[in-house]
């Protein structure tokens, strides 16, 4: 049965003090994605129409489709199944693929698959994304934003609030999703990466357009700030990673065995179940959106993923980042590079404090946490002859030892990624040879140091790039 909803839209608890940033947050115009559940609720005259709804953003299916007829489709499946096939045609036969059916139901919204969601809250759905798209859509990018397609025109996320640019699908698997921004038409990168012996995969999202840390050796660093995202903005890359490993694993597992093996898991997605904040952007820079878009993302009636599985990495642009993003639930991650400060300055510019003072930062904010969220990781992205020393290796370790002996309950993992080229005239990958060394000399130290696997095809492997690379190709 639907419960009515008797508490105001503000979106906090009555014992809760709204801070100047809160405030901020509640004035701003969101689409249902950036409605937290209780504001929903109140939005459409229910919790149980609220829940439906979610069971739907969760599941990667647009309500404001899927509702909108006595179907039960979400027509905007089809387009996504067609672009996967385009981008994955060059690492597996797709030419015999069958695409047809994939929006038929298959009770993948649990257990209120026959609840409904009714016209009249179908109607006050519609509103909230007409709201939305009149306060943040430029008309010139998005026209007036409705689908016509013999139906009554509707708004929906597509053409609202982010719709798919481009797909790149490499031979591991690993699915790069470029994302179309509505309100200005600027595009950020979002990565699906498939781990078959695990069963999940890991998605790496972005925080902003751009990014103004300028860390010398990253793609992103190098377009520079243009803008941050909203709280929708950040939600819908998960909205269009979910639907796309729905999509993939439909297709594949309706075929017939002799039109593709699907023994071979690498053509099948696994769904989300981990998600980084490791893509384009400074999340410290944008904390009024990142911060209530990973409230959403370990809610377990929205997202529902543990607080273990969303991490947050930051290159801590000042000591009190880590302070302002500990008040989101997910674990943190710092971005190092460098012990040595002035090395660390060389690659990382925009640094004004010494490691000791970030380090600082750190330490409080993980004594103030729960125990299970003490545990952190520090990235160190390797270049051949600018940190991969011996001696930089075991400052490292050592610095990595200190937290863990300041902070009572704490655990450090040290995560070592080999640059990605991205045509910087002097920085090279280190040997692996040299890799496994600095690996064991950190790991002698008592830290537990991993080397990152590097996924997807080294033409766009970086981060920021798929970006990058498409819009110098539309400048030519």
């Amino acid at each position: 049965a639907v419960q009515e909803a008797t508490t105001p839209p503000i979106g906090f608890d009555d014992e809760e003090i709204i801070t100047q940033q809160a405030r901020a947050e509640a004035m701003i115009v969101h689409s249902p994605l950036g409605f937290n559940l209780k504001s929903l609720s109140y939005e459409l005259d229910g919790s149980g129409r609220a829940a439906v709804v979610w069971d739907c953003l969760r599941a990667g299916i647009d309500p404001n489709l899927y509702y909108s007829s006595s179907d039960n489709k979400d027509v905007s499946d089809d387009p996504i199944a067609h672009a996967w096939i385009d981008a994955a045609s060059s690492s597996i036969s797709t030419s015999n693929l069958d695409v047809s059916g994939i929006c038929q139901d298959e009770n993948i919204l649990g257990r209120r698959q026959g609840q409904g969601l009714g016209a009249a809250a179908w109607k006050k759905l519609q509103n909230l994304m007409d709201d939305y798209h009149c306060s943040n859509n430029d008309s010139m990018q998005s026209g007036n934003g409705k689908q016509q397609g013999g139906r009554e025109a509707i708004y929906t996320i597509e053409n609202s609030i982010a719709s798919l640019s481009h797909m790149k699908v490499s031979p591991d698997g690993t699915t790069k999703l470029l994302l179309k921004m509505k309100k200005d038409g600027l595009e950020v990168e979002s990565v699906i990466i498939p781990w078959f012996d695990k069963g999940f995969s890991t998605l790496c999202v972005s925080s902003q357009v751009g990014c103004k840390q300028g860390c010398t050796f990253c793609a992103t660093g190098r377009m520079g700030k243009l803008r941050s995202l909203t709280t929708d903005e950040i939600i819908v890359q998960v909205y269009y990673a979910n639907k796309v490993c729905r999509v993939v694993s439909k297709i594949l597992n309706t075929q017939n065995d002799d039109v593709i093996d699907i023994s071979d898991h690498a053509n099948v997605l696994p769904k989300v179940d981990n998600i980084v904040f490791m893509g384009m952007g400074e999340p410290a820079d944008n904390t009024d959106a990142v911060v209530p878009a990973v409230t959403t993302l370990v809610d377990r009636r929205m997202f529902g993923l543990a607080q273990s599985k969303v991490t947050i990495s930051t290159v801590a642009p000042d000591p009190s980042a880590f302070a302002t993003l500990g008040q989101a639930p997910a674990a943190l991650a710092w971005s190092v590079h460098a012990v040595d400060n002035s090395l660390r300055r060389r690659l990382v510019p925009s640094t004004k404090h010494s490691m000791e003072e970030l380090k600082e930062g750190l330490v409080q904010a993980l004594s103030s946490r729960s125990n299970k969220l003490r545990r952190t990781m520090l990235e160190v992205a390797l270049i051949e002859g600018v940190n991969d020393s011996d001696e930089d290796a075991k400052l490292l370790g050592a610095f990595s030892q200190s937290i863990m002996d300041e902070v009572a309950g704490s655990k450090v993992v040290v995560n070592l990624i080999p640059y990605n080229a991205i045509d910087h005239p002097t920085y090279r990958t280190p040997s692996m040879e040299t890799v496994m060394g600095f690996q064991k000399m950190v790991t002698d130290c008592g830290v537990l140091c991993y080397v990152r696997t590097t996924r997807g095809d080294e033409d766009s492997a970086a981060c920021g790039q798929l970006a990058t690379k498409k819009k110098r190709a539309v400048k030519k």
